[in-house]
């Protein structure tokens, strides 16, 4: 039976919690008058420079170099100093100008890793806050993750970087960009993608809970769901640190799959030592549904038997056990309990399943013999305690027919005869 999916805005909110206060570094202020790459030739713009390198105040760097970018927009050390004054932005965390500044520097330079990441990152922070433009936030990170991605593969070293340090800068930015362009498409279902571009992330910090969560969605969303996914929910309860919506979800997942919740515990504890999946990793999967009707059929009696337990033997294929419940409740009275998704005069819509009643959808319609009194008529969403005789049923979508409805436990207020004393604290109108 299908378990209802955790909305993808946990995914938000724990991420939220997970990413770090400040940014990634963009850059180290360079020693006083030296330079890499290009030599300034004017003295007077060579001055402004080193004097904007100098500033030992974050705050009178950034306004130094400002005004170097203003009186030299078009200086050959136009990305450096850019690069620099974003380091100055970042150590004030002054987040608006420092996006500014790495917006500025993209346009000077398109394939900038710096840039792309930060812009990437920020955005992505912006989408994990929620509010209204969470999703501009998301659909932005996701388009710089992707410029980021593409710029991996075309991005030349810049003129005086080490090979080492442009090595590990290639490896700093690479899970960033995976990440977003993967939670990107996460969002518009597009679950390959989104397995592809996190298990990059993952495997480049396993034990990132932003990335390792929804990698964990990616694969479980997919149909048939992919049990790697299995192994990324296990390592998520722990990086979660007994957050209740992962860890219930995580195992409803795994107890769908597998057809019980037996071995669940043990793979939490496997995940939490292993820092990747392992080559042989393997989850034995649930009987079919025909399968596990045929053993509710063999193993429980009908009339111990819960809505969630008819709708599987109903839908399951396996007619010798559907025929075998159905004649032993077809026009018998059953009492229980269900939510109320819409009243009707004769007749009640109900959810009577876990997983209708999360999703507001009826699997019962309940027929009453006389139109329900206003003063029992029950609301939308109200939990109502009901009886009613089966009458048919549609395996596809899951609905039971009912008539003879009644409710248990209530009664209509009786109206005063005629010629009789009206209640106490009632007035009788005069004729």
């Amino acid at each position: 039976m299908k378990k209802s999916l955790v909305n993808l805005a946990l995914a938000f909110a724990i991420a939220a919690v997970a990413l770090s206060a400040t940014l990634p570094a963009c850059a180290q202020s360079a020693p006083s008058g030296q330079q890499t790459g290009p030599t300034i030739k004017d003295s007077a713009e060579y001055n402004a420079y080193v004097t904007a390198t100098n500033q030992a105040d974050p705050k009178a760097q950034a306004e130094a170099y400002e005004a170097f970018l203003r009186q030299y927009p078009n200086s050959v050390v136009k990305v450096s100093a850019l690069e620099q004054l974003i380091a100055a932005y970042q150590k004030i965390n002054d987040i608006p100008k420092l996006q500014d500044a790495a917006g500025r520097l993209l346009q000077a330079d398109p394939v900038n890793l710096k840039a792309l990441a930060l812009l990437t990152y920020s955005n992505r922070m912006c989408a994990a806050q929620g509010g209204p433009n969470a999703m501009q936030c998301l659909n932005d990170a996701g388009k710089y993750g992707q410029l980021g991605v593409q710029a991996l593969q075309t991005a030349q070293a810049p003129a005086g970087t080490l090979p080492e340090d442009w090595t590990k800068l290639k490896q700093q930015t690479a899970p960033i960009f995976n990440g977003a362009v993967g939670l990107q498409a996460l969002q518009a279902k597009n679950y390959p993608q989104a397995a592809e571009a996190l298990s990059v992330a993952v495997a480049a910090n396993p034990n990132d809970l932003q990335n390792v969560y929804p990698l964990a969605l990616a694969y479980l969303s997919q149909k048939p769901i992919d049990p790697k996914g299995l192994f990324w929910i296990a390592k998520a309860v722990t990086l979660a640190q007994g957050n209740a919506q992962i860890s219930a979800f995580g195992k409803s997942a795994y107890t769908k799959y597998h057809g019980g919740d037996d071995g669940w515990q043990g793979l939490v504890q496997q995940a939490a030592s292993q820092q990747n999946i392992p080559p042989d990793f393997k989850v034995p999967s649930a009987p079919t549904p025909a399968e596990q009707a045929a053993k509710l059929c063999q193993t429980k009696q009908v009339k111990d038997m819960m809505f969630d337990e008819f709708e599987l033997i109903f839908t399951s294929g396996n007619q010798p056990c559907a025929d075998q419940v159905w004649n032993q409740i077809k026009g018998k009275p059953i009492q229980f309990e269900a939510k109320v998704i819409r009243a009707e005069k004769y007749k009640l819509m109900l959810a009577s399943t876990y997983d209708d009643i999360q999703n507001n959808v009826a699997d019962v319609e309940l027929t009453f013999p006389v139109a329900i009194p206003a003063a029992l008529t029950p609301k939308a969403g109200e939990m109502a305690k009901v009886q009613g005789n089966p009458a048919s049923f549609d395996a596809k979508p899951f609905m039971i027919h009912m008539t003879e409805g009644a409710f248990i436990g209530k009664r209509a207020p009786a109206t005063p005869a005629k010629g009789k004393a009206a209640p106490k604290g009632t007035t009788r109108r005069k004729k």
